[in-house]
């Protein structure tokens, strides 16, 4: 089954579209929706992937198509058979294209095409069981085959982009750290001045008093 859905531009990993209601049914959709999003970033990164692929994460498979500058995912459980999950994707490229195509390169912000959901939606739904008769019939033509199409794994695909962005994590949390023990060493060093000092202003601090008293007394 269907899980997610998410449209990208491979030049800039700009977010174009996605299917709106996707993960309501599955647990951490977000932790999934952040791996879509890395695979995006990995692919305007120039890698050099392949412009078909099926990656494994988990329980799901993502299988994505590029073309035309566009990356169509989509997200499913392991057992929904991978020619119907390319075929889906063939269907919204077809469609996204020829609503907007002249648009793609020109789009600025996230998610310009999100009215494209009620697409998504409506097509999901004819791929969601397996066994309709369309279905069967696309699942048996042999004018699309996906033999050839290559699966990885979610870590291999996403590893070095993950052990960056972690390296860059530790260089963060120690850049604010070593901010914080400088709060903390500046603290200490005043209150030591505090304690060494602080007698002394006493002491000078009673004698004045005791000689604006004695001053006021006579």
């Amino acid at each position: 089954m269907v899980k997610l859905t998410m449209i990208a531009r491979v030049t800039d990993g700009l977010p174009l579209a996605e299917g709106l209601d996707d993960g309501s049914d599955i647990k951490d959709a977000e932790y999934y929706k952040q791996q879509a999003k890395a695979l995006f970033k990995n692919l305007c990164k120039g890698q050099n992937e392949p412009s078909r692929m099926s990656i494994e994460t988990g329980p799901y498979v993502f299988h994505y198509i590029i073309e035309g500058r566009v990356c169509y995912l989509t997200m499913c459980d392991r057992s929904y058979p991978k020619k119907l999950a390319f075929q889906y994707l063939e269907d919204l490229k077809n469609e996204f294209e020829r609503v907007n195509g002249n648009q793609i390169e020109t789009a600025a912000r996230p998610y310009a095409f999100i009215k494209f959901d009620t697409f998504i939606q409506k097509t999901k739904k004819l791929y969601m069981d397996t066994r309709t008769q369309r279905n069967l019939a696309k699942l048996n033509d042999e004018l699309y085959e996906v033999h050839q199409i290559m699966t990885r794994n979610v870590q291999e695909v996403l590893g070095v982009g993950e052990k960056l962005d972690h390296v860059s994590q530790m260089s963060s949390r120690l850049t604010s750290e070593s901010r914080i023990y400088a709060d903390k060493a500046k603290d200490l060093n005043r209150q030591a001045l505090i304690r060494k000092y602080a007698p002394f202003a006493i002491v000078i601090g009673v004698v004045l008093l005791l000689f604006w008293v004695r001053k006021k007394i006579w």
